[in-house]
């Protein structure tokens, strides 16, 4: 299709001549081939957009070119790449609405639309053509901003418009990818654990507008929560609460020596206390007496264990009762901490709670701590309690999950190291990084860059009792590397090539079987940790590696290559 699209002449002044008689040009037409003079469309505009807006007048025609090279009768569905007055001309003229879900509008920032064929997802993209512009200097001066617009002459840029005519577009055929041909389904609708209101579950825990995207806030008190911080509480002069019982942990520190809780909740003050509370800043005491808050607050210490009750799952543990309010969580097993990072967020979203925990995938030791969480103020209303069991009920928020002492099988590719050119160095590396987190290395083989050799060893490995299998090198883009075809041939299945990760970007992932088989790039011969460190524990942990988390890891999966190699006490893959 050429991007050279033009009227017949008499265009310009307005008419077209057929024979003896004159009518006006028509501007622009609708899906059902309803024709509209310029006059006519531009009261279309004014009565749906509210004034007629130059990039409007503009959409009809681009919208007319489109659906005079779309075929006779098909649905179609619609594409614009601005947020700005175009999509309002996809819906003044097509059955296309942001309502209806065929247009869609996707901000690209660009002047352009694309209706196609719903199904097939041919069809045709109309843009406006900079390189057009020249010859319109208003049209330009308008679309590039280059006066005010109080500045601009809106009667010649109108008239320009007119007289440009389809002059100012490109127009090209496009095949629309196979994602933008499915039906878009809303999916399942919860209730959001927040604000109470109804919402999409796939957009996560809590609906968007509790996760910080609503644009508005409300006046009148919606929470008596969100406004009293805590309850009216009485204070007394620290030298007046001798006898009488404290109503919450108090915190001594000491610089550069210590910190911890010098009074426990419930303890009673003694005259021996009144000159060390003094000294640690206490003049004034709230104490645990019969006018403690009513049913409408919760005690920071409760907050925190029926918190931690939800949170901890399996490998995790806690004590009784919180400290200072707060309460750690610690593993109970050596292995892999996994979060609900999704839940996680969504519970410190609730007003006066929080949680914080170390990264997750994270291997972890028997008694080391993992995170803590507490209620912010001495004592939570119940409404931003309830918020927060609510997001916690589903499921536990963490867990570390323990690590299979799997058997390894490494199998080496290379004819170099084959034919005994150059010495292997790939197993005492592989060998030690599994054998760091209790694995055993049961058998190893080395064969030529042949898809058939490769093919073989593989299987022997596995008839050998490996559960998973190492393959190293094989995985660049040079002719002689054909590790995947082999491992193809072996019978591998589910394979996920490359991650995003420096080193060890052609990573690879797969199963035979039951068998796991992670492919390692030759990076691993130079670099201390790759791509290969990140992975290993969560295979051993049973944990899904999907799509998306290779791409995650774009985010702090560039190794710095430091001289002395403090992984995992760096920033890489976290």
């Amino acid at each position: 299709m050429s991007d050279n699209i033009a009227r017949s002449g008499g265009e310009e002044a307005g008419v077209l001549k057929i024979g003896q008689q004159e009518r006006p040009v028509p501007w622009c037409r609708d899906y059902e081939g309803r024709e509209y003079t310029f006059e006519e469309y531009f009261q279309r505009i004014r009565a749906f957009h509210g004034y007629a807006a130059p990039g409007l007048i503009i959409g009809g025609r681009m919208v007319d070119l489109a659906l005079e090279r779309l075929p006779a009768g098909i649905l179609f569905d619609a594409i614009c790449e601005t947020s700005y007055c175009l999509p309002d001309a996809i819906q003044i003229l097509t059955l296309c609405t942001t309502g209806n879900g065929w247009l869609r509008v996707i901000h690209l920032g660009r002047f352009a639309l694309t209706l196609y064929d719903k199904y097939q997802g041919k069809g045709v993209r109309v843009s406006l053509n900079p390189a057009r512009l020249d010859a319109w200097p208003e049209v330009k001066t308008w679309f590039y901003k280059l006066k005010p617009k109080a500045e601009q002459d809106t009667p010649l840029l109108r008239q320009q418009i007119r007289d440009a005519g389809s002059d100012l577009f490109t127009a090209r055929e496009i095949q629309m990818q196979s994602q933008w041909l499915r039906g878009r389904e809303l999916g399942k609708t919860v209730n959001c654990p927040l604000c109470g209101e109804a919402f999409p579950e796939k957009h996560g825990a809590i609906c968007r507008g509790c996760q910080g995207e609503a644009p508005y806030e409300y006046t009148e008190d919606g929470n008596a929560g969100a406004e009293m911080i805590s309850p009216p509480l009485t204070a007394v002069p620290t030298e007046a609460a001798v006898g009488h019982r404290v109503l919450h942990d108090m915190t001594q520190i000491i610089p550069g020596e210590s910190k911890g809780p010098a009074f426990r909740q419930g303890r009673a003050i003694t005259a021996g206390d009144v000159c060390r509370l003094q000294q640690m800043g206490r003049q004034h005491l709230f104490l645990n007496d019969e006018d403690n808050p009513d049913g409408e607050w919760v005690h920071e210490n409760d907050a925190a264990v029926a918190f931690a009750r939800r949170m901890a799952g399996e490998g995790v543990i806690f004590k009784e009762p919180p400290s200072e309010g707060k309460i750690t969580f610690t593993a109970a097993r050596d292995g892999l901490l996994v979060l609900d990072r999704e839940r996680l967020e969504a519970f410190n979203l609730v007003p006066n709670v929080m949680c914080a925990t170390r990264k997750t995938y994270t291997v972890v030791s028997k008694g080391r701590q993992l995170g803590g969480t507490r209620a912010i103020p001495l004592y939570l209303h119940k409404n931003d309690f309830q918020k927060a069991v609510t997001v916690l009920a589903e499921r536990p928020l963490f867990r570390v999950l323990p690590m299979r002492k799997a058997r390894v099988g490494i199998l080496v590719t290379g004819t170099e190291v084959f034919r005994g050119l150059i010495q292997d160095g790939f197993r005492p590396v592989i060998r030690a990084k599994v054998e760091k987190l209790g694995c055993r290395v049961i058998s190893s083989a080395i064969v030529p860059d042949d898809r058939e050799a490769i093919s073989e060893a593989v299987q022997g490995l596995i008839r050998a009792g490996a559960d998973l299998v190492v393959t190293t090198a094989g995985l660049s883009v040079d002719p002689d590397d054909v590790t995947r075809h082999g491992l193809t041939d072996a019978g591998a299945t589910d394979m996920r090539y490359g991650a995003a990760v420096l080193p060890g970007a052609m990573t690879l992932l797969a199963r035979i079987g039951a068998v796991q088989v992670i492919g390692v790039p030759a990076c691993a011969l130079y670099f201390k940790t790759t791509s290969f460190d990140l992975l290993l524990p969560r295979l051993l942990a049973g944990a899904e590696i999907t799509r998306r988390d290779l791409a995650r890891f774009g985010h702090g999966g560039f190794c710095l290559g430091c001289k002395t190699c403090r992984f995992p006490r760096c920033p890489f893959g976290k």
